[in-house]
């Protein structure tokens, strides 16, 4: 007697989740294949845009959302170890951010010391010789945060092979004010001709003054706006927007938007 035929009714929602999920991974890992057959950005500027609203969105405290956002920035570091990205520079927090109320910035404030003091000790970062930074206006940051920044830059000043830096505190206009201020002091002490001032001048001030401009700027949460961000540095730079919150970016997301810079032809201004 033959057996019953059964259908699949009842696990078509698994079926398609599976199949869904194969069908990322073989995706994923075409694209991984064709980012690293070709060059990558040397330097990789990412506005972390998001956090908040995907707390919202997920049913959490904004401090959660915080927390997954600093646990996508570990993973992040991990995606651009993997391609060759040289140069990664994180937008972690701007000035205007500061004005956020105290419950939100305080435990901010703790995670971000918390970070710089782990980076500092990071296995990964000592096996890769990458050297942290933190730019902005660190005065403005409670001392605590200060001394972690300080403990990270001073573990990983010798180290060369990579770059990760963190815009903390950061404005872009600020930081071209504060250059010109710096040029200004030169003009008046004689030991600069303004008729000498040009674009290298300018970016001789600018706190990545020993670091090449950013190749693509990748910003979350689908704004399409830089915010303040690296304004000198990006004149030439690729913009690249995703429609996903900064905690929710996956390393999909991140290989479509390296293969969309890689897709296109830079023209610097020709």
């Amino acid at each position: 007697m033959a057996k019953e035929s059964r259908g699949t009714g009842g696990n078509s929602p698994y079926l398609s989740h599976v199949l869904a999920g194969a069908f990322r991974d073989a995706t994923e890992r075409r694209l991984f294949h064709l980012v690293t057959s070709a060059p990558v950005p040397r330097h990789l500027a990412i506005i972390m845009d998001g956090n908040r609203r995907y707390a919202k969105f997920n049913g959490l405290l904004v401090h959660d959302g915080h927390v997954q956002g600093k646990e996508k920035l570990e993973e992040l570091l991990n995606w651009c170890l993997e391609v060759g990205v040289r140069i990664l520079t994180v937008y972690a927090l701007s000035t205007e951010n500061l004005a956020r109320p105290p419950a939100e910035i305080n435990p901010l404030m703790e995670l971000f010391a918390a970070s710089f003091r782990e980076i500092a000790v990071d296995e990964r970062v000592h096996r890769n010789r990458i050297r942290v930074r933190a730019f902005g206006n660190l005065a403005l940051l409670p001392p605590f945060v200060r001394d972690a920044i300080e403990v990270a830059e001073t573990a990983t000043r010798a180290y060369t092979d990579y770059h990760y830096n963190v815009a903390i505190a950061y404005g872009g206009r600020e930081e071209i004010v504060r250059a010109i201020r710096r040029i200004a002091s030169e003009v008046r002490a004689g030991r600069l001709e303004p008729e000498s001032i040009g674009p290298e001048t300018v970016s001789r001030e600018m706190y990545t003054a020993d670091l090449p401009d950013p190749d693509l700027i990748f910003r979350t949460s689908g704004e399409e706006r830089i915010s303040n961000f690296l304004l000198w540095q990006s004149a030439y730079a690729e913009l690249y927007f995703a429609d996903v919150l900064w905690p929710g970016l996956t390393r999909l997301d991140f290989l479509r938007a390296i293969r969309a810079f890689q897709d296109r032809q830079r023209r610097y201004g020709e």
